[in-house]
């Protein structure tokens, strides 16, 4: 009896393990130790199918491919083989130990989950000598290089920053990421939009390639010394052959997923000559022209003409003051309006700056405006240059003439002083007659003031709970007064900025806190969720014009860089009127 209980026993631990061994679920990678240069292939196979695959989180690595898809049924000897493969190609973050949690599915309602598996995520290892490797020949043939049109250039010379992304003949490129954008830090930027990557043929190394101009941005160093400009990183699926052909004899291709990097580059900036600098020097760098023009010489008193001081040509026109006017002071003068005409393109700025005074003579007579010049360091010769405008007369012909020199010789004639002569009647404002009349007694009891006194205490105290009521839920709604005080922030800081107006530091500090804390009261975004491209595609999905959007990420990114820019206080002016009328907008605009 006992030897078939034990034969009963064996029976059913061996069909439980023979059930059991009919269903897998595992995990298998390409490399349990790898380079950080390297990536690393996980597959995910179970011999039936399932449902509600659920893959680990991939903590330390970044996916860059997957997940792919594989089914193969096969029947060997009048017995079917399934087999279903869930691919994942992974970029580790860092070095380290790390270890990639369980998987889970669902089989004829069964949950089963794959083994834990470690991984060791070495330094940068050089790629294995192995010229039929798929990422060693997708490494071969595509390379991302960063042209600079100057490293040495001196304080606020444009230099030209080409980013050429380069791929061989016998390679194709299916997909193309930018994984990684360079700051530029301590330069004044602008990127050159592309209207369309064309592919042109070029050379590398002195092999034929086929190449696009992936970016390209105009650069003015605010600092001198050693800027670093960082690099540019692009994910790539690359198509590459292999040695597997078709029934034709063509040769096939596999995709491989590769991250390419132009690499940090070095810009050595260069401080301008203190040799022969103007004192009334204030940074214009490039070559330039410069003008005085007024819109007319002749005309009558209290009519307005306009004079424009102006400089045009090429350099940094954006980042430097223009000379003021010195004018008559019998010539009303207001605030000039400062116009900007600039277009950058690959060689630099381009166009002309203007400041445009409104001017109106109170007096009949002739006024000269005096020769204003302007100076600046010429980048084609190194030297510093002076311009100066010629003297401009404006002939008022009609209107009063200006009296007050004869004013002032009536008030001193001949140099003598005039006695003081005292009024006998100085006394006579006191009033002799007061003409009083009696006051009426008043009865305070059943007046209007007793009823009042009586019953407002009464009546306010409804008011006073419903006041209180409010005021609880007020305090509950934990969200509505994070919006209320992000909207009371804005505003105190716009008001901040308005105060801080001429003092260009502290004004861009409160304009920025003021536009940020505004877009916390009406987007709900907390400060942490800030870029750029967040606050377009949040606008854009609450149905803001693009203009408007356009428009306000402008104004965050030139306080950013007003920092590293001379400003005049008619720009701050402009700056706070703009801000204030594009928040406006967008409130009308916001859905």
């Amino acid at each position: 009896m006992k030897f078939i209980k034990y034969i009963s026993i064996l029976a059913i631990i061996l069909s439980t393990s023979l059930a059991s061994s009919q269903i897998k679920f595992e995990a298998k990678v390409s490399k349990k130790k790898l380079g950080i240069n390297e990536r690393l292939r996980i597959d995910f196979e179970m011999n039936k199918d399932g449902d509600n695959f659920n893959p680990p989180d991939f903590a330390n690595f970044k996916v860059v491919g997957g997940p792919n898809t594989s089914v193969s049924n096969s029947w060997l000897n009048g017995k079917r083989s399934y087999s279903k493969v869930y691919s994942y190609f992974l970029a580790p973050k860092k070095r380290g130990n790390f270890k990639i949690k369980q998987a889970t599915i669902e089989i004829d309602g069964e949950l089963y989950k794959t083994q834990v598996v470690n991984i060791e995520v070495t330094a940068a290892v050089k790629r294995p000598n192995d010229p039929h490797n798929a990422d060693n020949i997708a490494s071969d043939n595509i390379h991302l290089i960063a042209e600079i049109s100057n490293t040495n250039p001196y304080l606020n010379e444009a230099i030209t920053v080409v980013y050429k992304l380069y791929v061989s003949t016998t390679t194709g490129v299916s997909n193309v990421r930018e994984i990684d954008s360079p700051k530029y830090s301590d330069f004044w930027n602008q990127i050159i939009k592309n209207k369309g990557l064309k592919v042109k043929n070029g050379t590398f190394k002195g092999e034929e390639y086929r190449y696009v101009e992936w970016s390209k941005a105009v650069l003015y160093p605010q600092k001198t010394g050693k800027l670093e400009i960082e690099p540019l990183s692009l994910d790539i699926t690359v198509e590459v052959p292999t040695n597997r052909r078709d029934i034709f004899g063509g040769r096939l291709m596999t995709q491989v997923n590769k991250r390419v990097a132009a690499g940090s580059k070095t810009i050595n900036v260069k401080p301008l000559p203190e040799q022969g600098k103007p004192e009334d020097f204030t940074g214009a760098v490039g070559d330039f022209k410069f003008n005085v023009i007024t819109s007319k010489s002749e005309l009558n008193a209290s009519e307005s003409l306009q004079a424009r001081v102006e400089v045009t040509g090429n350099g940094n026109l954006k980042l430097f003051k223009l000379p003021k006017l010195n004018l008559p002071s019998s010539l009303e003068v207001y605030e000039p309006e400062h116009i900007e005409n600039v277009k950058t393109n690959i060689g630099g700025m381009q166009g002309s700056i203007s400041d445009n005074y409104t001017i109106v003579p109170q007096y009949k007579g002739k006024y000269p405006i005096p020769s204003i010049s302007f100076s600046y360091f010429d980048i084609n010769t190194k030297t510093y240059k002076r311009v100066s405008s010629g003297e401009i007369v404006i002939d008022v012909l009609d209107g009063p003439t200006n009296s007050s020199n004869a004013d002032n010789n009536i008030a001193t004639i001949n140099g003598n002083k005039k006695q003081v002569v005292v009024n006998n009647d100085q006394f006579a404002f006191v009033k002799t007659d007061a003409n009083l009349k009696p006051v009426k007694p008043t009865h305070f009891f059943k007046s209007t003031l007793f009823w009042t006194a009586l019953l407002g205490p009464l009546l306010a105290i409804p008011l006073a709970l419903v006041y209180r009521r409010k005021r609880d839920e007020r305090q509950a709604d934990v969200f509505g007064n994070k919006v209320r005080k992000a909207d009371r922030l804005a505003k105190r800081y716009l008001s901040e900025a308005k105060k801080a107006l001429g003092q260009k530091e502290a004004f861009y500090v409160a304009l920025e806190k003021a536009l940020h804390n505004y877009l916390k009261a009406k987007l709900h975004i907390e400060t942490s969720d800030f870029s750029k491209e967040k606050i377009q595609n949040i606008l854009t999905e609450r149905k803001v014009n693009q203009e408007t959007i356009t428009e306000f990420v402008s104004i965050l990114e030139h306080c950013e860089l007003a920092r590293y820019t001379p400003i005049t206080n008619v720009e701050m002016q402009q700056d706070f009127d703009k801000s204030a009328k594009t928040i406006s907008i967008i409130d009308k605009e916001i859905h």
